[in-house]
C-alpha cells in the first residue's frame, strides 16, 4: 500500500527537485488535495486510522460484552441471598425426594419380606423355579472320593462352603466344596473301643447340622449321638438314651433343639446347648427310617414297615398319622411347613399335606422297574430331597439315577424335569440352601443293609446346578 509523506517547510528543503520550486509544489499539492492544510493532514491518516479503528472496535465489543456479562451477575446482596436460598431449597427438595424414594423402596422390601415369612410360616410359600431348570452337563458333575465303604448320609454347611459325609466305615469327612479336597477326617474305631476312641465305632447312619452352623450331630448303629464342632471337627459330647440304632437326626431351624429317630421306634428331643435330654415320643410300630423338621416345634417321621408318616406336635403332645404307600417308607423331607415328600421301597414318590391323611399326589414306579416280563419289580426309592419353599424336589434310587421333579399348583401333581446319571445306590440327597447345587451320597448298597464287600469304591457326587438357576 502506497503511503504519502508530508514534509513541513521550515526552511530550505534538503531534497529540492530540479525545475520546481517549493511554492509550486505547495500549490499543486493544495490543488490536488482541495482543502486547507489541516484537512490535508488528516486524509492520509484516515485510511490508517480506519484500519486501527477496526481492531479497536473488535476489542471494544468484547469488552462491552464482558461488561454486560458482568452486569448480569452484578447483583445486590438481597438478590444474592434470594438466589442462594432458592438453590438451597432445590437441593433440599431433591434430597427429600431421594429419601422418600429410598424409604418407599425399603418399605416395599420389608413388606415383601414379611409377607414371604408369613407365607413361609403358614406353609404356603412356593417359589416357582422348576421351569427354569435344565439338566447339568457331564462336565458340571464332580465326584469326591475318600470313604472306604458306602456313604450313608451327608449334610451341607449353612454357608454352603463345606460338606460333611458319614459312612459305613465309621468315619466322617469334611470336604471343601470349592476345591473338592478333604479338609478333615474323623476316623472310625473298632467296636468295643468307645471309651478311648474319639469318634464312631460303628456305622454312621445319619447326620444333621444346626441352622447357624454351630453344631454338627451324627448318629450310629451303636445307639450313640455325638455332637461335634463343625469348624474344628472336635467332639463336644455324646447324647445317650436310645435303645436302638440312631437312624435319623434333625435340628429345628433357628434353635439348637435336636430331634432324633431310632430303630427303637421312638423320637427323642434334646437341648444341645445344655447337653440335656428333654422328652421321648412314642407311636411308631416299626423302626423309624426318616425324620425332618423346620422352624415350628414339630417334626415329621417315616415309620418304615409300619407304612405310616407321622406329624409330631411337640407343644400339644399329639401326633397325626398318615397312610398312603404300599411298602416300607424309607425317606421323608419337608418342602415347607405344610407339605412333605416321601419315598418307598414300592418305587413310589408321594407329596403330602399335613392337613390331609392321604397323599396329594403320587408317582408310582417313579424310577422304573426291573425283572422279566410279568415279574417286574420297581426300583427302590432310597432318598428324597426338597428345595425348601419351592416347587422343586428330587429322588434317588438303586437304578443309578437322580430324578428331579416339579411340583404342580397346590402340590397336587409331580412332573419329571430331568434325570442325572449317578452310578451306584443313592443313599442320601441334599439341596444347598440357595439351590445352587445338589449333593448325592452314593454307595453300592442301601444304608440300612449290612455291609458286604464290593470292588467298587463309594463316592459323593455333588451335582452342580449353578448354571440352571
Amino acid at each position: 500500500m502506497a503511503s504519502t509523506f508530508f514534509i513541513k517547510n521550515n526552511g530550505d528543503s534538503a531534497f529540492p527537485k530540479k525545475g520546481h520550486s517549493l511554492a509550486t509544489s505547495k500549490r499543486k499539492n493544495d490543488e490536488d488535495l482541495g482543502g486547507n492544510s489541516k484537512g490535508r493532514a488528516k486524509k492520509p491518516n484516515s485510511k490508517h486510522n480506519e484500519e486501527i479503528s477496526s481492531e479497536s472496535e473488535t476489542e471494544s465489543t468484547a469488552e462491552q460484552n464482558e461488561r454486560e456479562g458482568e452486569d448480569e451477575f452484578d447483583e445486590t446482596p438481597q438478590e444474592k441471598k434470594l438466589r442462594l436460598a432458592k438453590v438451597y431449597l432445590d437441593q433440599l427438595r431433591e434430597e427429600e425426594e431421594k429419601k422418600a424414594e429410598q424409604v418407599s423402596f425399603e418399605t416395599e422390601l420389608v413388606a415383601g419380606r414379611l409377607q414371604e415369612e408369613l407365607l413361609e410360616q403358614k406353609g404356603k410359600l412356593q417359589r416357582c423355579i422348576a421351569k427354569d431348570l435344565l439338566a447339568p452337563d457331564a462336565s458340571e458333575i464332580r465326584v469326591l472320593r475318600g470313604h472306604q465303604l458306602p456313604v450313608t448320609c451327608l449334610v451341607i454347611s449353612p454357608d454352603e462352603k463345606f460338606i460333611f459325609s458319614g459312612s459305613k466305615d465309621c468315619s466322617i469327612i469334611k470336604w471343601d466344596i470349592e476345591t473338592g479336597k478333604k479338609l478333615h477326617t474323623i476316623k472310625g474305631g473298632r467296636k468295643g473301643t468307645e471309651a478311648r476312641h474319639g469318634g464312631h465305632t460303628t456305622q454312621v447312619l445319619c447326620m444333621a447340622i444346626s441352622s447357624d452352623g454351630k453344631y454338627l450331630a451324627s448318629g450310629d448303629m451303636n445307639r450313640a449321638i455325638i455332637i461335634w464342632e463343625p469348624d474344628t471337627c472336635k467332639q463336644l459330647y455324646k447324647l445317650k438314651g436310645h435303645r436302638g440304632a440312631v437312624s435319623a437326626l434333625s435340628f429345628r431351624t433357628g434353635s439348637h433343639d435336636l430331634y432324633s429317630g431310632s430303630h427303637d421306634r421312638s423320637v427323642k428331643v434334646w437341648n444341645v446347648d445344655e447337653n440335656a435330654y428333654v422328652e421321648t415320643l412314642f407311636g411308631h410300630q416299626d423302626a423309624i427310617t426318616g425324620l425332618d423338621c423346620l422352624s415350628r416345634e414339630r417334626c415329621v417321621t417315616a415309620g418304615g414297615r409300619d407304612n405310616t408318616v407321622r406329624v409330631w406336635k411337640i407343644t400339644e403332645e399329639s401326633q397325626l398319622v398318615f397312610h398312603g404307600h404300599g411298602g416300607s417308607i424309607d425317606c421323608i423331607q419337608l418342602i415347607n411347613e405344610e407339605h412333605m415328600i416321601t419315598g418307598s421301597d414300592d418305587g413310589s414318590v408321594s407329596v403330602w399335606s399335613v392337613n390331609k391323611k392321604k397323599p396329594l399326589s403320587t408317582v408310582k414306579v417313579a424310577h422304573g422297574s426291573f425283572g422279566e416280563a410279568g415279574l417286574e419289580q420297581p426300583h427302590w426309592v432310597a432318598s428324597v430331597a426338597a428345595l425348601q419353599n419351592s416347587d422343586t424336589v428330587a429322588s434317588g434310587s438303586d437304578n443309578s439315577e437322580v430324578h428331579v421333579w416339579a411340583c404342580g399348583q397346590g402340590f397336587r401333581s409331580l412332573q419329571p424335569l430331568f434325570s442325572v446319571p449317578v452310578p451306584g445306590f443313592i443313599n442320601s440327597l441334599e439341596f444347598s440352601t440357595s439351590g445352587k447345587f445338589l449333593v448325592a451320597g452314593v454307595g453300592q448298597e442301601h444304608s440300612n443293609l449290612l455291609y458286604s464287600p464290593l470292588n467298587l469304591r463309594p463316592l459323593i457326587s455333588p451335582i452342580s446346578t449353578s448354571s440352571l438357576l
